[in-house]
């Protein structure tokens, strides 16, 4: 199994192949628009835009199970990143991370890299895991650990 083995739905409600992201070090994120973590927005689009050219790719999936921080539309999720933090990387419609309901991408996640949660649950919005250029979970990085920090680690995945 690897991340290329999973699908989730763009903000229109389009079916997308993680597969089409093939070749990519990514890093794929769950986030909210209304929570005091939301600038790092803007320090993911930096990484996105520093090393792009490389291979590297931001995946947002909006989330409103930590505090109800992402209550609108997949839309406006979307929107919103675009407006205030000039965001130009994939946002895919709204989704669950924990509980009965998560996405199977973040179910497969979780169990690749289980983070301090004794259940290996999501602590809160901006968990951020980066996946090597063959779908291989590499690493997780927790809410409060900014993008700046994983740059060592996304420079050694680019190679």
């Amino acid at each position: 199994m690897s991340v290329y083995d999973y699908t989730a739905e763009d903000t229109k409600g389009n079916a997308i192949s993680l597969a089409d992201y093939k070749g990519k070090v990514l890093v794929i994120a769950n986030t909210a628009s209304e929570c005091g973590l939301t600038p790092q927005y803007g320090d993911l689009q930096k990484l996105y835009e520093e090393y792009g050219d490389r291979g590297l790719v931001v995946l947002g999936f909006p989330c409103n199970q930590f505090g109800g921080q992402e209550p609108g539309t997949s839309e406006q999720a979307a929107s919103f990143c675009q407006l205030n933090y000039g965001v130009t990387f994939p946002i895919f419609a709204k989704i669950d991370v924990n509980g009965s309901h998560a996405h199977p991408l973040f179910q497969y996640l979780k169990a690749e890299q289980p983070g301090p949660q004794e259940s290996g649950e999501i602590a809160w919005n901006f968990t951020k895991f980066l996946v090597d250029r063959e779908g291989r979970v590499a690493a997780r990085f927790e809410p409060r650990d900014t993008p700046e920090s994983m740059r060592s680690t996304v420079e050694s995945l680019l190679g």
